[in-house]
């Protein structure tokens, strides 16, 4: 794939698994274009034992994909959702928000995906250094004789890889989960990678009904399909605080294009 180009995952290699309904809850029709709160509507659906994690980091305002997700229910239901948003539009702050309210008002632990043992150890330090006075924040990468102490956790960090190996262990390492949240989901559409997600998102929502699952991408090209799997809301725009640009130097012309 170029740089640039977008992920095409192709939704209809899945399992078609029988859905067991979710508690009180039939087949979710996933919501798509949702207008956004304004900032000050959106902060005001914060619980405020969250807004306090908000200030302590010097978070004022809330970008368009933050307002969208909590106008969709981020706090309000419990339905999936799949934020497509492009880099550095605030997609982890809206992850950040659903497994603080799962951790600290639900008293529900939190399994957060990413794809690289790299990105797992940079998370973890991140999200210790924010959250680790306040919560057991634990990473899981190694070898499993040397991590026990990384299933005593609110929040763990791990690759699908790592947690596939670590639930064919010990499936009690579910118990009182109530959030999954899958960064660069996109990668579904990895041959490597791929079908390792698909098996534990398929077991998530076939055996685990009640789970919450938060899809992250900035580059999935059938959001609408893979949201319509998940039975999520979809959240996107595309909006980037950097403008993109492609500048063309041509008969000693620089061109400027949007």
């Amino acid at each position: 794939m170029k740089k640039g180009e977008s992920d095409f995952v192709d939704a209809s290699s899945y399992t078609n698994n029988e859905k067991s309904e979710k508690k009180s809850l039939s087949k979710i029709t996933p919501k798509k274009d949702l207008p956004p709160l304004s900032s000050e509507k959106a902060f005001a659906q914060i619980p405020s034992n969250i807004r306090q994690f908000l200030d302590k980091a010097g978070i004022k305002e809330l970008r368009l994909s933050q307002r969208k997700s909590i106008a969709a229910g981020l706090f309000t239901n419990t339905h999936n959702q799949l934020v497509c948003t492009p880099t550095g539009s605030g997609k982890t702050l809206v992850a950040e928000l659903a497994l603080l309210d799962e951790i600290v008002n639900k008293k529900k632990k939190v399994i957060y995906i990413v794809p690289l043992k790299a990105l797992a150890s940079e998370k973890y330090k991140e999200f210790t250094n924010l959250y680790g006075q306040d919560f057991k924040v634990r990473i899981s990468i190694g070898e499993l004789q040397n991590e026990k102490y990384a299933l005593d956790f609110d929040l763990l960090l791990t690759t699908a890889e790592k947690l596939d190996s670590l639930i064919r262990h010990d499936k009690a390492l579910l118990y009182g989960l109530g959030l999954v949240v899958v960064d660069e989901i996109h990668l579904l559409q990895d041959d490597k990678r791929g079908p390792t997600l698909e098996v534990l998102l398929s077991i998530f929502k076939a055996k685990y009904p009640s789970l919450r699952i938060i899809g992250l991408s900035a580059t999935i090209g059938n959001a609408t399909e893979i949201a319509a799997w998940l039975e999520a809301d979809l959240i996107e725009d595309d909006w980037r605080p950097v403008i993109l640009e492609h500048h063309v130097l041509y008969d000693n012309t620089m061109k400027r294009f949007r």
